[in-house]
């Protein structure tokens, strides 16, 4: 049977429930979703995140002491730990840090019953500080209320699923994505209402996010650094990973800046 997503035309981007539900079943596409095996450290913030020890979400390191990812990844029942410094994930290459997480903070207006509702963000405290080394290192996000121009060229990267239906990476992948602004992405025959102001739209070619890649990052030409984390992945079209006119929404960072910073300061 068709599972749809949580809104009934949306479904996040887990390789594995957050909450012990089923996941979304999809037809295969023959086309490739996440592009292709990103040089091995090139996205050094890039983490995977592990609910009762199985790859689930992926994220981004900001702080020695916080990561970023999304608030579906996470659930108050289960036991989180991130694995930074992380390329394939079969096997121990050396620079993985394998850190648990001491207390989640998922964004009070997050409504797990309405994907759509945006505020699909959640910021995880390490339970010790991650060691900074050339394969690890944190993110630069950007300034706050920034706005993506259309047609900006971003990279998403994770260890998600490589075609609908199909089986999660190994080595990290990543994939070319130009970004929708919201007056092309909110359009009737594109995602319409299901589209926020505080979302990112990119790609809605054959290129995407899918099942896995949920809360890991939207890399973007930064203002300030050479990289920004600009998005945290969210959802695609229940039709598929990669449908077109239906990009990859995401979170949209900018816009949740001074929650970022006063979830940090006070915890």
């Amino acid at each position: 049977s068709f599972l749809l997503g949580p809104c009934g035309s949306l479904t996040p981007l887990l390789s594995s429930p957050a909450s012990g539900s089923a996941l979304p079943f999809y037809n295969p596409s023959s086309r490739v979703v996440n592009g292709e095996e990103a040089e091995p450290y090139s996205w050094p913030w890039q983490y995977q995140v592990s609910g009762g020890w199985s790859f689930t979400c992926g994220g981004s390191l900001i702080d020695p002491d916080w990561v970023l990812t999304a608030g579906h990844c996470i659930s108050s029942s289960r036991k989180y730990r991130v694995v930074l410094g992380e390329h394939d994930r079969t096997v121990t290459e050396g620079p993985e840090q394998v850190i648990s997480v001491a207390a989640t903070f998922v964004h009070p207006q997050w409504n797990s019953s309405c994907l759509s509702c945006g505020n699909d963000i959640a910021l995880l405290k390490l339970s010790h500080s991650a060691e900074l080394t050339p394969e690890v290192q944190t993110a630069c996000l950007p300034p706050r209320d920034y706005i993506l121009p259309h047609g900006t060229k971003c990279y998403v990267t994770g260890w998600g699923r490589l075609i609908t239906g199909g089986q999660t990476a190994n080595k990290l992948q990543q994939a070319l994505l130009p970004v929708v602004d919201y007056a092309h992405c909110s359009q009737k025959d594109w995602w319409g209402s299901s589209v926020k102001e505080t979302m990112v739209c990119a790609g809605g070619g054959d290129s995407s996010a899918c099942n896995g890649d949920s809360g890991g990052p939207l890399n973007c030409p930064g203002v300030n650094c050479k990289w920004e984390v600009n998005g945290v992945t969210s959802f695609v079209s229940s039709r598929g990973c990669n449908t077109p006119q239906k990009p990859t929404v995401f979170t949209r960072v900018s816009a949740f800046i001074p929650w970022i910073e006063e979830t940090i300061a006070n915890n």
